[in-house]
């Protein structure tokens, strides 16, 4: 059966030029790049800023891209806490330019393509200064404050360039790709991208044969030991709180599944999101509980991801249709039939308000495997390795050891509905902690390293045989 899943509005399936990797900027861990130029760039009156970002953090004012930061002023690319695009130049307390959207960027799930123009040599105001998001010019702004002509700007310029922070605030949350500055360049959107024949999607093409002039460069984030490296050639970034293990392979060409900090029910009171929201982290406070669901579902195909719990306390982890999203009663009781099924730390499976006995208790840092099995209606779970009750994924239509087996009401993943993973934290004291990983960035260490049949993800564990990581590039696949 072909898969079918619920996508972000900006994925693609192939482009034929692939994104190899992003890097996973965590704004608690205070991460950026940074470079001072030596001097003066090819031009202070004409550039190109292009970067394809994934955002994790939402309604945070002044959430930095990129900032020129000058002993007279600043240059700022950033979101504001309505989720506007805000852009704006001060010097000597003077703002010559200030620009701010109508539109919102709200969607975590989705990669999108932003490109920022500027040629102050422009007689006509409106060609000072434009911005594109995925190809498409924004034209609706609630502010729009442009240069005067031959207006000098910060970028280019001897002052520091910092990506993803104002320096020592307003830190970026999410992933960031194919970051480009072009010094001396007023370039249009075909030099980054072009729509799908197909789908009509904004995707990227090859930049590499650019010209990035004096103070320009080229991100790529291919090499792990230096995120920073200026792949056309020129002095690398310097990054801060940022490691190897922030490369990813979630990127604009293969979009992984994350958890999605949109998702909130009446129950869903506090806890925060981290780490490309890949991680869950709730508080001993009695309000302080709710869940976690991925930002992509499924209704066909075999699916595999891990989960790490740092802290037990009262965790759960399950799968649940779309009306689960609806609210906390109907994730696992008091509606029948129940709209999914988790398995609690303690081993048993919850569903229809009834508990039944089916795993081994959790502890501590162990790290959780699910693998879905939508061909043949059936879930499976494990612990370091080992599939709980006999489990064998591979067994079809026979399910031996699945979850379902187990239950009173086996239709739970049967009822046509995309299903989505989740965690869930009922604690009333104490705490817990879920460290996902779909294998596009996992938020915790991975001590082997193992692909899915395609190639994508990095597990700890191997994935089935017939079972894919959540991403696009396995979207047509069968999963068997």
């Amino acid at each position: 059966m072909t898969a079918q899943t619920i996508l972000p509005a900006n994925s693609v399936v192939d482009t034929g030029y692939n994104v190899a990797n992003s890097v996973r900027f965590n704004s608690a861990d205070s991460a950026k790049m940074a470079i001072t130029f030596s001097g003066a760039g090819t031009s202070v009156r004409k550039a190109t800023f292009s970067s394809w970002l994934k955002r994790s953090n939402l309604t945070v004012d002044e959430e930095l891209i990129f900032r020129v930061t000058a002993d007279s002023g600043y240059f700022n690319i950033a979101f504001s806490d309505a989720d506007t695009i805000k852009i704006k130049q001060s010097i000597s307390s003077t703002v010559n330019l200030n620009f701010v959207s109508t539109q919102k960027f709200r969607d975590p799930s989705a990669w999108l393509h932003m490109l920022v123009v500027f040629d102050t040599t422009q007689s006509t105001e409106g060609n000072r200064v434009k911005i594109y998001i995925n190809g498409t010019q924004v034209t609706s702004w609630s502010t729009s404050t442009y240069p005067d002509q031959n207006t000098d700007m910060l970028f280019g310029t001897a002052n520091l360039n910092i990506i993803g922070s104002a320096g020592s605030g307003n830190f970026f949350g999410g992933y960031l790709a194919e970051m480009c500055y072009c010094d001396g360049q007023s370039l249009t959107p075909t030099s980054f991208g072009e729509f799908d024949e197909d789908s009509g999607i904004w995707k990227p093409i090859d930049v590499s044969g650019l010209t990035f002039g004096t103070n320009g460069f080229y991100l790529d984030f291919e090499a792990s030991g230096n995120l920073g490296n200026d792949a056309n050639g020129g002095t690398d970034l310097t990054e801060t709180n940022l490691a190897a293990a922030d490369q990813a392979t979630d990127t604009p060409t293969n979009n992984f599944a994350t958890l999605n900090p949109t998702w909130r029910s009446g129950f869903d009171n506090d806890g925060t999101f981290s780490e490309g929201n890949c991680k869950r982290t709730f508080t001993s406070n009695n309000t302080d509980r709710g869940y976690g669901f991925s930002t992509m579902g499924v209704t066909a195909g075999k699916w595999y991801w891990e989960i790490k719990i740092p802290t037990v306390a009262r965790a759960s982890m399950g799968v649940g249709d779309a009306n689960a999203i609806a609210g906390f009663t109907q994730v696992y009781y008091d509606e029948t039939p129940s709209k999914g099924m988790q398995v609690g730390n303690g081993g048993s499976i919850n569903e229809n308000d009834t508990s039944t006995s089916y795993a081994s208790s959790l502890s501590d840092d162990d790290i959780v495997m699910f693998a879905l099995d939508m061909d043949n209606h059936r879930c499976y779970y494990g612990i370091n390795g080992t599939w709980q009750d006999s489990g064998d994924p591979t067994s079809g239509a026979t399910g031996t050891g699945d979850m379902t087996t187990q239950i009173s009401d086996q239709t739970h993943i049967n009822t046509g509905e995309f299903i989505f993973p989740f965690c869930f934290d009922a604690s009333t004291s104490g705490q817990s902690d879920f460290e996902w990983n779909f294998g596009g960035c996992p938020a915790f260490a991975i001590s082997s390293g193992n692909a899915d049949g395609n190639g994508f993800g990095n597990f700890e564990y191997a994935p089935p045989s017939g079972y894919l990581a959540l991403c696009t590039k396995n979207l047509g696949s069968d999963g068997g």
